[in-house]
């Protein structure tokens, strides 16, 4: 009998923690939420991640160039600097990486997101746009009427 090809992927056999006749329960918090306050905690949530990123990378860099001053040193004080830089250096990367990721998570959530609800929004602003402008425009319709014609002279 030919053997199932071999691959590095795991197969369980069994659920680890299977939970019978449970039901997960949500967090009423969550579910009272109306869409915009619960769109409004995701944006927050991820501004967090990304300050937190920019924070270490900031952090990092000052800590580098603090590290990079120049004066007596023994060989024991250039071995932790180095070391301290290393690992400054190391999180720094670990830094950038969680930001491209959150760059690939974010695009994604924008190519995968709902198409008609983002056209309905750009409809219904440019229709504010729109009305708006006509509004100006009659605005200044009126005013011109007013300086051709002063003091309601309307003799023409």
């Amino acid at each position: 009998m030919a053997e199932p090809p071999q691959t590095d992927v795991s197969r369980p056999s069994a659920l680890p923690t299977a939970k019978l006749l449970q039901r997960p329960t949500f967090n009423q918090a969550l579910v009272d939420q109306n869409s915009d306050e619960y769109l409004d905690a995701i944006e927050e949530e991820w501004n967090k991640k990304l300050d937190a990123e920019v924070e270490v990378l900031v952090d990092g860099m000052v800590d580098i160039v603090s590290l990079a001053s120049i004066g007596d040193k023994d060989k024991f004080r250039i071995a932790q600097e180095s070391f301290q830089a290393e690992s400054r250096a190391e999180s720094m990367v670990r830094a950038a990486n969680s930001l491209l990721s959150i760059t690939h998570s974010l695009k994604l959530l924008l190519l995968l997101s709902d198409e008609a609800q983002i056209a309905h929004r750009r409809d219904a602003e440019l229709k504010h746009v729109q009305q708006e402008n006509n509004e100006a425009r009659q605005k200044v319709a009126e005013l011109l009427d007013r300086l051709m014609n002063p003091k309601g002279d309307l003799s023409q």
